[in-house]
């Protein structure tokens, strides 16, 4: 009797770990993709978005090449004291183009305020560009926002010849129409893009941003030198132009939501579904409050704060520490300094489907995956700029520093990028918009108080290392607020009206399923 009984329990586990298995061969199998088609609508989507966000940072950056040329001189006065922390300024090289005299004679300290304008208008509209896209949709925000952005470039060099100050206003009201770009395409991937292929998506869709500095600089560089219509007016006119043909592209290929795309096919709405569930148009309030008391929200912000700091003092001020202290052309500057975004381009790839693939295998967790990747992207590039500190006249180092530890700066996608959607699906767009908004008050505070540390007579590698030094620390600094308080945990007020209809009847739904 006892073995019959032994036996029996071994079958009925033996039944149970079929139906296990079973029911989880079943789960996965209705988590797998069918759709058809030579190319995902939401791949779509994600093309669309990285050649958006590589014009629209085309059209920023070509000013830290521009500038450059535009101005009558960005040499040193020369000096005789030799006990100066300066280069030498002599440099072999092969090109014979002869440097351009500029047409505007502005100061270090007006050209940091000229560097600087864009970002004014550009944390304006990050709040209200993300709520808008949360009620309306992400299509017509995102893409308005790249038009307007356009226009303003090509309105550009006829502002700087009429007057200084209209530059300003120019650059400004550039700021205010790329400003809504990144909330509402932050809005647009929480409906579209299932939680295992954020990471990926993240690193496809905003490292546009460094296609778009890649492509920028080194072509604005060589406008820089043409004869024909001034040579640097041509870096507005160009980009501008490729801005509004995207928009056009834009208008007939994108759509709010996958429900709303009337080419795309079934099977790919109901893996997305699927994955993310419904995204209802809810048109609940804000709850500002909230927001302002929750921590993690609080340490996306102060990570992006940080990294944006060290982002833009490359960004904005490499070409003239190049132009100034290294003593490179403006081609060879330009060239050059494209090299970093390359490198972080396609590692930013690389790692966040890497992380990507940790994370399905279920080898990490999502917010361990997250701190991991953001630490990476912060303390690597950090690390870099103190060795550019101290790389001194070597340029040679200089550069490889700068190509090899940005490429880890790409890992900040699978960092703290697409936290917002984990607190709150519902808000992501306004919360990108907060914490993008507060982060690119450094894209004017960075050059302004660059601006204070850098002499506007003679330049040197001390005044630059504090200027490097600076930039480390903050970025540093921040990742460590990120790590103590970060979370993927969506939050309780993340959809208040959903969960209170489920509490109050509950039982009701169970006995009534198609009430």
């Amino acid at each position: 009797m006892s073995m019959s009984i032994e036996e029996s329990s071994m079958i009925n586990a033996d039944i149970e770990n079929d139906v296990t298995s079973s029911h989880r061969n079943l789960v996965e199998t209705e988590r797998v993709e069918e759709t058809t088609g030579w190319i995902k609508c939401r791949t779509v989507l994600g093309i669309m978005g990285l050649l958006g966000f590589a014009n629209v940072y085309a059209m920023r950056v070509n000013l830290s090449v521009a500038i450059v040329a535009m101005i009558n001189s960005t040499e040193p006065l020369p000096s005789n004291d030799t006990t100066l922390d300066v280069c030498p300024t002599s440099l072999p090289s092969n090109n014979t183009i002869p440097p351009k005299q500029g047409e505007f004679n502005w100061t270090a300290e007006q050209q940091s305020i000229i560097l600087g304008s864009f970002f004014y208008g550009y944390v304006l509209t990050q709040i209200p560009g993300g709520r808008i896209a949360e009620m309306f949709g992400g299509k017509l925000v995102y893409g308005i926002g790249v038009l307007l952005t356009a226009v303003f470039t090509i309105l550009s060099p006829i502002a700087a010849y009429i007057d200084f100050k209209f530059f300003i206003v120019v650059r400004v009201l550039e700021g205010l129409g790329e400003g809504v770009t990144y909330p509402a395409m932050h809005a647009m991937l929480s409906r579209w893009i299932p939680p295992l292929e954020r990471s990926k998506f993240a690193a496809y869709v905003y490292a546009g941003s460094n296609i778009g500095t890649v492509i920028s600089l080194p072509i604005s560089g060589w406008l820089c030198t043409l004869d024909f219509a001034g040579g640097w007016p041509l870096c507005f006119y160009i980009f501008g132009g490729l801005g509004i043909i995207w928009f056009i592209a834009w208008m007939f290929l994108i759509y709010d939501t996958p429900q709303k795309h009337p080419r795309i096919c079934p099977k790919e709405v109901e893996f997305i579904t699927e994955s993310i569930g419904v995204q209802e148009e809810h048109r609940q309030s804000i709850p500002w409050c909230k927001f302002l008391t929750c921590l993690p929200l609080w340490a996306i912000l102060i990570a992006q704060c940080g990294q944006s700091w060290l982002f833009y003092t490359q960004l904005t001020e490499l070409p003239t520490y190049m132009n100034n202290i290294l003593h490179f052309d403006i081609v060879s500057n330009a060239r050059l300094l494209a090299l970093p975004y390359l490198s972080s381009w396609v590692a930013g790839i690389g790692i966040s489907i890497f992380a990507d693939w940790l994370l399905a295998k279920g080898w990490i967790s999502r917010l361990n995956s997250m701190k991991l990747w953001n630490t990476v992207g912060s303390f690597i590039p950090a690390l870099g700029l103190l060795g550019i500190a101290w790389a001194g006249c070597d340029r040679l180092s200089v550069m490889l520093l700068l190509t090899i530890t940005s490429a880890f700066g790409g890992a900040v996608y699978a960092g703290n990028q697409m936290n917002h959607i984990d607190l709150s699906p519902q808000f992501a767009g306004t919360m990108y918009g907060i914490t993008n908004a507060a982060s690119n008050i450094c894209g004017f505070m960075a050059p302004y108080v660059i601006g204070l540390i850098i002499s506007d007579t003679q330049q040197t590698l001390g005044q630059w290392r504090e200027v490097f030094y600076l930039a480390a620390a903050i970025d540093l600094g921040a990742n460590l607020f990120y790590l103590f308080f970060a979370s993927t945990e969506e939050q309780d007020w993340s959809r208040p009206a959903i969960d209170d209809l489920t509490v109050s009847a509950p039982v009701e739904s169970l006995m009534y399923p198609e009430s």
